[in-house]
């Protein structure tokens, strides 16, 4: 077991930090911790209180670990199971939701006590060659990738089932009915990917800026498909975009992909099939691109799917 370092996480996403200003210097001091360990000058920064452990998939033979971060109260309440989130991409995302959700809550409750378990890239492959594999759908993908390997996200899913669900249940109190997951970009077009074809693996589903445009829209077929042979959908969806996540002459426009259509055209398909078991809500985040939207979109998920009780 290691401590998660957050000095490569915090490279790759910076603007999670500026994101998380504006609370009092009352909440500023609350959220300093008085009784850090010393560490010797220019040692790794490193997230105390977390976890990292190795769950490799047996089929694929690939290593992957898992970031855990436990609610404060998990040891002081023995007999308590809690509500997991699992996000995706967690090289990046699982310190940024991790102090979200401890600065909601400081001046009371805002989010429920959960717990956070971060996906974390293949061992040995680079980030952006580990998500295109293993969170996409189809192996057609954009051009500008043309040399990665695409289409993976079937293996992948079935890893989470057969490998990380069972190992963060067996080894934490974690709640099998109340499972959240969490993915932005190519890791919403997972989420979604699931939610069409093994709904009841979560619970919960955050597609965040899905990428619905991979494929010619493969995903909204996949949603086709699914509707014409159910007539439920037991689930909870909330999904958010940003203002400039469509095509523009802004340098945070995208170049061709309409984001912000996609996430619309989704949400009305699926109100449209009427199914009593499913609740989906989304917002449209302005003055956000594809990459400042996460953070705050992670905290009107947190909001939406976990909220206080």
């Amino acid at each position: 077991m290691r401590i998660f370092n957050a000095t490569a996480a915090a490279a790759m996403f910076t603007t999670g930090a500026l994101m998380l200003a504006g609370c009092s210097d009352k909440a500023d001091a609350q959220a300093a911790s008085a009784n850090a360990a010393p560490v010797a000058d220019g040692a790794p920064y490193v997230l105390q209180g977390t976890q990292v452990w190795a769950v490799p998939d047996p089929v694929s033979g690939r290593n992957y670990q898992v970031f855990v971060s436990l609610p404060a109260g998990y040891d002081a309440d023995p007999g308590r199971r809690y509500p997991t989130l699992y996000v995706t991409d967690a090289d990046y995302a699982f310190p940024i939701i991790r102090q979200i959700a401890r600065r909601v809550n400081l001046e009371g409750p805002v989010v429920q006590d959960f717990i956070l378990v971060g996906l974390s890239y293949a061992q040995g492959d680079s980030g952006a060659d580990s998500r295109r594999r293993d969170y996409t759908p189809t192996p057609n993908g954009p051009r500008n990738s043309a040399g990665s390997v695409h289409g993976g996200g079937a293996a992948y899913q079935a890893y989470l089932k057969a490998e990380v669900l069972p190992f963060i249940e067996q080894k934490f109190r974690a709640d099998p009915a109340q499972r959240v997951l969490l993915g932005h970009s190519y890791g919403g077009l997972l989420g979604a990917q699931i939610l069409f074809s093994d709904p009841a693996m979560f619970s919960g589903y955050v597609l965040g800026s899905p990428s619905l445009w991979y494929d010619k829209r493969h995903m909204l077929g996949v949603e086709a498909d699914y509707a014409r042979a159910h007539d439920d959908l037991k689930a909870q969806v909330f999904m958010y975009v940003g203002g400039y996540e469509v095509p523009g002459p802004d340098r945070r426009n995208t170049s061709s992909a309409d984001l912000v259509a996609d996430m619309k055209t989704l949400q009305s398909n699926l109100l449209s099939r009427r199914y009593p078991g499913l609740k989906v809500s989304s917002v449209v985040l302005e003055d956000e691109d594809h990459l400042t939207v996460a953070p705050v979109g992670f905290t009107r998920a947190l909001e939406a799917v976990l909220p206080a009780r």
